[in-house]
């Protein structure tokens, strides 16, 4: 196989969840890019979405949207590559005292068990093909979390981490490679949005809000987060035969956040 054959999707079919927007958005275009045939699910379809064919609309913290997912998959047979992207933190600020239990099974169901139950869904037909390849996002917040409104999201993507090693053992054997990348900060429009409301709100320029939120993280060492285009870089190499070796594995892309080895 030549180099350029390694770097290359052609003929796979490959699914992606939060894939409408942001870093989900960058890597269902990258796998395009590379030759799959990607699939995106979200609860709704941007207005304008360029594969409207390819799209599923579904929310996948349910059991029924994951349901409509895996029918709409199966359709074609057995996936090649399974990335999970979909997750977030909604918990409001305040500590560990004012998260109630709606919000913890909020925070799970988005963070961990959306991909449990996808990947149960999923799975047994890649297992079945003898191959595959399957990315979770987890998040630095796993190593470095935050208490005051990201802890329970802290405590789901590190169930996430530890689940994706487990599953990993238990399906290496059978063909199938799962791996995890580990985003700190990520330079999505959401973000940008952010900083803009940091700085008007505080009357500072919109570097010096950056500025702001690298200190309460400790410092970024590369002086910025990624952007999409990176994580999206990082992704196709993970899913790709390049990787073919690396199973179980958890790649960090946080500019140097975590300060610890």
């Amino acid at each position: 196989m030549s180099i350029s054959d390694r770097d290359r999707l052609d003929g796979r079919r490959a699914l992606v969840t939060g894939g409408s927007k942001g870093s989900g958005k960058a890597v269902a275009e990258r796998l395009r890019e590379m030759g799959a045939d990607v699939y995106v699910t979200a609860r709704t379809m941007p207005d304008g979405y360029e594969h409207p064919d390819r799209f599923i609309g579904a929310d996948i913290l349910t059991a029924e949207g994951t349901d409509a997912v895996a029918a709409r998959i199966a359709e074609g047979g057995a996936l090649d590559i399974l990335v999970h992207v979909v997750g977030g933190a909604s918990t409001p600020s305040g500590g560990f005292a004012v998260i109630t239990d709606d919000q913890w099974l909020t925070e799970l169901n988005l963070n961990f068990l959306g991909a449990v139950r996808l990947d149960r869904a999923l799975l047994p037909a890649m297992i079945e093909a003898g191959s595959g390849a399957v990315l979770h996002f987890t998040s630095i917040q796993r190593e470095l979390p935050l208490y005051d409104a990201s802890l329970a999201y802290a405590a789901a993507k590190a169930a996430l981490r530890t689940y994706s090693k487990g599953l990993a053992n238990e399906l290496a054997p059978r063909g199938v490679r799962v791996n995890a990348i580990s985003p700190g900060g990520i330079e999505t429009e959401a973000y940008e949005r952010f900083v803009d409301r940091i700085a008007e709100g505080n009357g500072l320029t919109r570097e010096a809000a950056k500025q702001t939120i690298y200190d309460a993280l400790g410092g970024v060492p590369l002086g910025r987060f990624a952007n999409t285009e990176e994580i999206a870089d990082l992704v196709g190499f993970l899913v790709s035969d390049r990787a073919s070796a690396i199973v179980g594995a958890e790649y960090v892309i946080d500019g140097g956040t975590v300060p610890t080895v």
